[in-house]
């Protein structure tokens, strides 16, 4: 008889941890290679986890709705004879339910979450500081102790870290706010001060998940956590989950990166010509619209060559240069949320190419048909936020990525002409386009260069070009 481990698969370079939907398949049932046992859910997507054996399920590990790190074993497939059997007689064993699974056990946690997997960029200093946070009984997911041991947080900081996970774990969210709160000195006052201050955040970040569309009056709720009560004419709307993860890396991304946003515009006429003129032939010879999306990803591309430290990302005091040029594209889901699929290896393609990856991904995003690997690895996002009317946005950076460019609301407008034989004004289409860059390793000089060069690339489109 042999066990093979099921563990939660790696879903992208900024995804570190999943949460558990739906279980397909109860201890005692025989499951296939590659079939479904599981659906889990990122802040990115929504996505199944196959069987990597053969055999019977023997052990699931985690519970609906528990927030379970990358790497960690989620369940056990028993394979072989024994297996066999065990699919003939019916489950041996009665499927563990919220109320009689216990993670705090050392016996009943899986082997990944005893050892968490380090990062491979994490230094020796900070795997030092995480064998001594895992000296405990009780369960701190892998990226709690990264946080933990970068920060300089000891284990008798951590334990008094009023938890607001499952079973009261201390989530992501609550040592964040933790080391905010140290930062600011607040860990230095007297116990009673700073357990009162991180009651008061709790209270504080559940209301904040109830949202009013107008909000009239607020009243401090009572001591147990009640929330707000609203006076005059308001609705109340709950975020749903996809919402209050979009939220939550929208805030941790402004708390990452110091963001600055620079700005210019481009005179897009020949663009515009040229797309009306071939835009049926197109459609018919190549069996896909061609939209302007492609045109704009193909700019970038070409600018993104010339300036490579544009399509990097941060790690410590390091820069990590991409020598792979995967543009993510913002698409709306049908639900309203905004997703960020990529084009992987989008400077292999010819413009035809790019045109069929952006309509393919669209398409799949509108009909909730995204996987997993066409969200991971972006490593530079564009927005086009005139989709929507604007005529330009200040887009915040998708990380890891340092950088993302919105495009806006093409207009026409009257403007000035230089030519040999003097100045005139003439009627163009004209387009403001945007970026947002960390300012830790872009400064002002390269993003209003890398900008620029984006925007002239755009002006000097061949009208007579062929696709």
């Amino acid at each position: 008889m042999a066990t093979v481990d099921l563990v939660m698969p790696k879903m992208g370079e900024s995804i570190m941890e999943a949460t558990i939907l739906k279980w397909l398949k109860k201890p005692g049932d025989a499951v296939k290679m590659d079939e479904t046992v599981l659906e889990i859910a990122t802040d990115k997507v929504d996505t199944e986890v196959p069987s990597t054996a053969e055999g019977v399920l023997d052990e699931i590990l985690y519970n609906v709705n528990d927030v379970v790190p990358i790497g960690a074993v989620i369940a056990r497939v028993r394979t072989g004879a024994d297996s066999q059997q065990s699919a003939v007689n019916g489950p041996q064993t009665t499927p563990q339910t919220e109320t009689s699974f216990q993670h705090s056990t050392e016996s009943q946690k899986p082997v990944n979450e005893q050892r968490p997997t380090a990062n491979d960029h994490r230094t020796a200093a900070s795997e030092a500081s995480n064998d001594k946070l895992q000296t405990t009984n009780k369960f701190y997911s892998p990226l709690v102790l990264n946080i933990a041991a970068q920060e300089g947080i000891s284990m008798s900081e951590l334990e008094n870290i009023p938890g607001t996970g499952a079973e009261g774990r201390v989530s992501k969210k609550d040592i964040l706010q933790y080391v905010s709160h140290k930062r600011s000195d607040k860990v230095g006052e007297p116990a009673e001060r700073v357990e009162h201050a991180e009651h008061k955040a709790q209270h504080e970040t559940r209301q904040e998940m109830v949202i009013p569309i107008e909000r009239v009056e607020q009243k401090e709720g009572p001591q147990n956590n009640q929330l707000a009560t609203y006076t005059g004419n308001v609705e109340i709307i709950e975020m749903d989950r996809m919402r209050k993860l979009i939220a939550d890396h929208m805030v941790r991304s402004k708390h990452t990166s110091p963001h600055v946003t620079s700005f210019t515009e481009a005179d897009v006429t020949n663009l515009v010509m040229w797309r009306e003129k071939v835009k049926k032939d197109f459609e018919k010879r190549e069996g896909t619209k061609i939209t302007f999306t492609p045109l704009f990803v193909e700019a970038i591309i070409r600018c993104i060559k010339r300036f490579p430290l544009i399509n990097s990302s941060v790690d410590g005091n390091r820069i990590i240069v991409k020598k792979d040029i995967n543009i993510g594209m913002a698409a709306a889901l049908p639900n309203g949320n905004l997703i960020v699929p990529v084009i992987k290896n989008a400077d292999g393609y010819n413009l035809v190419g790019l045109a069929k990856q952006v309509n393919g991904l669209a398409d799949n995003a509108r009909n909730n048909k995204l996987k997993p690997e066409d969200i991971s690895d972006g490593t530079f996002t564009l927005t086009n936020v005139g989709t929507f009317g604007s005529l330009m946005g200040t887009p915040i950076i998708n990380q890891p990525q340092v950088a993302i460019l919105a495009v806006g609301a093409i207009k026409k407008r009257p403007v000035v002409i230089e030519t040999p034989q003097g100045d005139s004004i003439a009627i163009r289409h004209m387009m403001y386009l945007s970026m947002s860059y960390d300012h830790r390793i872009v400064d002002g000089s390269l993003g209003a260069t890398f900008l620029t060069a984006v925007a002239n690339e755009l002006e000097r489109f061949d009208v007579n070009r062929q696709y």
